[in-house]
């Protein structure tokens, strides 16, 4: 192999072992890869696609690596798995239907939305908790559904996004869970992984059946073997991170991912 085609390879290894850290500490790893990809000259739907299914491994491993944050929240797991995985697919076929110039309409305003989430979490959380607090107090089973619907609902736009890019699905993710789920910011990213993980396999998996000839296998191995490696470092020091520096960390790359989406 010649040197730029080593030096091609390494850049695509590295990002993807950098892709699969973050993800795991909070997402947005495909504001890692996929601007190189993209400058290795690879069209930005093959990029997505690739990358989108070599980051599957890293997803899995930074869920094995919060396993521990989801004690007790199986019952909640059940019920917004599936919504995660419908809006996979949902996005999956917009990004394999829809002009690529959407993406980049549209993308900013959905992770300054996002920041918003993360930033305001705990008095939005604080709200919504004393809501539930009153509802239960008056028996209002009504209002306690509704918290629930809307927290489903917006698990699956996330769905929607993450299944046509990926790129900063887990802030979008961590925005929406800190503030209706009741648990820690850990617990959080905890569930984040693995609604991640739900969407990147479904939209994958489209990939392989209506895209086959968009995937560049090559690409997919490496990023597959770097970000799972990434992964397990992502959740190694995550899990060690307080909800501050967490939340801080998150509006930092959210706020990059941002300026990418807008002037890269």
């Amino acid at each position: 192999m010649s040197s730029a085609g080593l030096l091609h390879d390494a850049l695509i290894f590295f990002a993807g072992l950098w892709a699969g850290t973050i993800n795991a500490i909070v997402g947005s790893g495909t504001l890692v890869t996929f601007p190189v990809l993209v400058a290795l000259g690879y069209a930005p739907v093959t990029a997505t696609i690739s990358n989108a299914m070599g980051l599957v491994a890293g997803n899995m491993a930074g869920s094995w690596g919060y396993r521990r944050e989801l004690a007790g929240l199986k019952g909640t797991l059940l019920r917004l798995l599936p919504a995660s995985i419908l809006g996979g697919i949902t996005g999956a076929w917009l990004l394999l239907h829809l002009p690529e110039a959407v993406f980049g309409t549209v993308a900013p305003y959905l992770i300054v939305l996002a920041l918003c989430f993360v930033i305001f979490q705990p008095k939005l959380q604080s709200w919504v908790r004393a809501r539930a607090a009153r509802a239960q107090e008056a028996e209002d089973e009504p209002a306690r559904s509704g918290h629930s619907w809307v927290l489903i609902a917006l698990v699956y736009l996330a769905g929607v996004y993450g299944g046509y890019f990926v790129a900063a699905q887990g802030i979008l993710l961590v925005g929406i869970l800190g503030i209706f789920l009741h648990g820690t910011m850990q617990n959080a990213n905890a569930m984040k992984n693995i609604l991640v993980l739900g969407v990147n396999i479904v939209a994958a998996t489209s990939y392989v059946i209506f895209a086959f000839d968009r995937i560049v296998w090559p690409v997919v191995a490496l990023i597959a073997v770097s970000s799972l490696i990434g992964g397990f470092v992502g959740a190694a020091v995550g899990r060690r991170l307080s909800p501050v520096v967490l939340r801080t960390v998150i509006v930092l790359l959210g706020l990059v991912a941002l300026w990418v989406m807008v002037f890269g």
